[in-house]
């Protein structure tokens, strides 16, 4: 009787452990597939997201064109692929453009503050209602015109350093967005800061008086965009941080910074209320990612249920007490208490480690017979006696303990 319920108990145990371990397999498996899906899905949003900003750049000069049907489809496109906050201020300002403004399709947009494509006749007309005045619109078209830095900056190529900064302080205060509201005046100011950080860089100056006229015919031919007041040079740093470097931070009495962020320049301010219209979307990715998080809580929960183990074949601190097999005489070592807290077969348990020693001895043997029988190889094919006599007399302790078991057995 108590044989059966051993026997019973034994195989509960035996189905408790392997229903565990395929738990624990499978745990693993839905884990690593949910990461696999999860980097996939982040991919996929990244590449949404660049293909977003990509069509809202296509929309803004669509609307400094005049074509507001195809900027709006741009916009949607926009929309659907990566959901921004400027997308929709965009498609709000056209729809309210198009149901106040009629059939002109020349009209400033007003959230873009940007020059709209009106030919000179209409700027001279209504000048009276611009905040600009005329020099300061002649020195925007003057850097527009430039061929190079040197001309942008009103300099020669031998000029200085000092004298390229001295020129580069007259025009950043004459051209500072904050100042000078003329259609353009970012752009040129962008020019300018271009001019002095590539001009006043040793190694990069080398390059644009060797290459640089070549690379500005070649921009001209393909562009005649504001991406031409880079000559074919950007710098490292924006024209801004180097205005603050000269001046100090922003225009005298003015309380706004502009940064710039791709070709566009904006008011850190509208950035900042930008982002943080935006930020309600890292909520949806931390939902997204909240199956995942609750798979590995649910894995380190298993992995702390997991119990010691009853036995070792190495003495340790935790496992001091030494013990032999009844058949084989397997040496192994349990806890200070195995007596009162094991409950199972002895007889079962010492089965166990002596099948774990017998593994580990054919594993070591197996290893000991591969090296002596590499060495024998090397010192054939090398004819190296030296070499073959110390292979020979290599020996496998491993192999002399297995053969020494299986005869005891």
């Amino acid at each position: 009787q108590y044989l059966v319920v051993g026997h019973l108990s034994f195989s509960l145990l035996f189905l408790s452990f392997i229903n565990f371990y395929l738990n624990i397999h499978y745990v693993s498996l839905v884990l690593s597939n949910s990461i696999f899906i999860l980097g996939l899905f982040k991919n996929n949003m990244d590449s949404n997201k660049d293909e977003a900003e990509r069509c809202i750049e296509l929309a803004e000069q669509c609307i400094l064109e005049g074509k507001r049907d195809k900027a709006e489809r741009f916009l949607l496109k926009s929309e659907k692929l990566f959901s921004t906050a400027k997308a929709r201020d965009l498609l709000e300002s056209l729809q309210r453009l198009k149901s106040s403004s009629g059939p002109s399709p020349k009209q400033e947009e007003p959230s873009v503050r940007r020059r709209s494509q009106s030919n000179s006749r209409k700027e001279k007309s209504s000048s009276e209602t611009m905040d600009y005045t005329s020099d300061q619109l002649e020195a925007v078209r003057r850097i527009k015109k430039c061929k190079d830095y040197y001309e942008i900056l009103g300099v020669t190529k031998e000029a200085t350093d000092s004298d390229i900064k001295k020129a580069y302080k007259k025009l950043a205060l004459h051209l500072h967005p904050d100042k000078n509201k003329a259609p353009g005046a970012a752009e040129a100011f962008k020019a300018v800061g271009n001019a002095v950080a590539i001009l006043t860089d040793v190694e990069k100056r080398k390059q644009y008086d060797l290459y640089g006229n070549d690379e500005e015919r070649l921009r001209h031919t393909h562009s005649h965009s504001s991406e031409s007041y880079t000559r074919g040079f950007e710098s490292d740093v924006t024209a801004e941080e180097f205005f603050n470097m000269f001046f100090g931070g922003a225009f005298p009495g003015s309380a706004n910074v502009y940064v710039r962020r791709g070709n566009q320049w904006r008011r850190a301010d509208q950035q900042h209320q930008q982002q943080h219209r935006e930020q309600p979307t890292n909520y949806g990715v931390l939902m997204q990612m909240l199956p995942v998080l609750i798979l590995i809580a649910l894995s380190m929960m298993s992995s702390l249920l997991v119990s010691d183990p009853v036995y070792s074949l190495t003495q340790n601190s935790k496992f001091p007490v030494v013990r032999k097999t009844i058949v084989l005489g397997v040496p192994y070592y349990v806890k200070e208490n195995f007596h009162s807290t094991y409950q199972g077969s002895i007889r079962r348990l010492e089965v166990s480690v002596e099948e774990e020693y017998i593994s580990n001895l054919r594993n070591a043997c197996y290893r000991e017979k591969t090296y002596r029988e590499s060495l024998v190889w090397r010192a054939r094919n090398f004819g190296d006696n030296n070499l073959y006599a110390k292979a020979q007399g290599i020996k496998t302790p491993s192999c002399d303990a297995l053969q020494e078991l299986n005869a005891r057995a």
